[in-house]
């Protein structure tokens, strides 16, 4: 079977609501969707860095419980693993205040065992990060020359924003080497000042012809090779919308291998294969939004088990 790999941070994630903490729960934007899928029984791998301490051991532990493969995630000694504190407003959206202690040399690992039409997963300021780009960058050539698909989620927080035009050059390079690129409209709000799918669709179609905004509860806009549909959301009351967008990209991951979406399928998507993807990421994403867990539940990923 297809395998998936992801590269990404990790990070514990510790919840706040009215100032009380409500939850604490493994977290990072692949490594969410990476859980999910291995709940569903896909064969994932995830690419990341943890602490030597308590939390990153049980980080680790947590992972291989879901089906991660961990031998790739680089452990650091005499570190602490990232922490997040997420405060939850009135919508249940999350503000972040983040504490990271990393060395100065990170992210040293062996290139994995991919092959032709295997899924990377890959966003958020990890993909950015200039301190990780001699890492991350010859990952995503060898896992693209290997025949994988790449799929790019944008996940560009505002506390970034302020950084956008000393990073639009990495933006080019990873538009080039997706093979499909997800981005919320937070996210176009914050790189380009607005979330007009069309104009942003002519800048980065010159790169990638398959492009996804999500819209929360206004709907999903796909605009693949030119061609434009619009899908729906499902209304529902989150609990916490934390690992939303995460778990979309795990239900648009899902359905490719669900689907058999191979490189070549990709450049002849229907729109009712399309109605059949953004459903999953709909399905997956409004999943995770029902608990302040990241991912969605096992009772769900159960019901789309997958056999290794």
């Amino acid at each position: 079977m297809r395998k998936i790999f992801g590269i990404g941070e990790t990070i514990y994630d510790i919840l706040f609501r009215q100032g009380q903490p409500v939850a604490a729960v493994p977290g990072g934007s692949v490594f969410n969707g990476l859980i999910s899928l291995g709940r569903t029984g896909l064969g994932c791998t995830f690419i990341t860095e943890v602490g030597d301490d308590q939390v990153g051991q049980n980080i680790l532990a947590f992972m291989q419980e879901n089906g991660i493969n961990t031998d790739y995630v680089s452990c650091y000694q005499g570190k602490k693993t990232a922490i997040s504190l997420a405060f939850l407003d009135e919508n249940n959206d999350a503000h972040y205040s983040f504490y990271k202690d990393y060395p100065n040399n990170r992210l040293d690992f062996e290139m994995p065992l991919i092959r032709e039409n295997d899924i990377v997963a890959f966003g958020a300021y990890f993909a950015l990060n200039p301190v990780l780009q001699e890492k991350v960058k010859p990952f995503l050539y060898y896992a693209k020359k290997h025949g994988a698909i790449l799929y790019y989620d944008l996940n560009f927080r505002d506390n970034h924003a302020h950084e956008v035009q000393n990073l639009r050059d990495t933006f080019k390079e990873n538009f080039a080497i997706a093979d499909i690129i997800r981005g919320s409209h937070e996210d176009f709000i914050n790189i380009y000042g607005h979330d007009d799918c069309h104009t942003i669709y002519d800048q980065v179609s010159e790169f990638c012809p398959r492009f996804i905004c999500t819209r929360g509860k206004d709907g999903v806009n796909v605009i693949d090779h030119g061609r434009e549909y619009f899908f729906s959301s499902r209304p529902i009351v989150p609990v916490s919308t934390i690992g939303a967008g995460d778990n979309f990209n795990a239900g648009i991951l899902y359905g490719l291998v669900r689907d058999n979406i191979d490189r070549a399928g990709l450049e002849t998507i229907t729109q009712d294969q399309w109605s059949r993807l953004i459903g999953y990421g709909i399905e997956f994403g409004s999943e995770a939004c029902m608990s302040t867990s990241n991912y969605v539940s096992t009772e769900f990923a159960n019901k789309y088990k997958i056999g290794r």
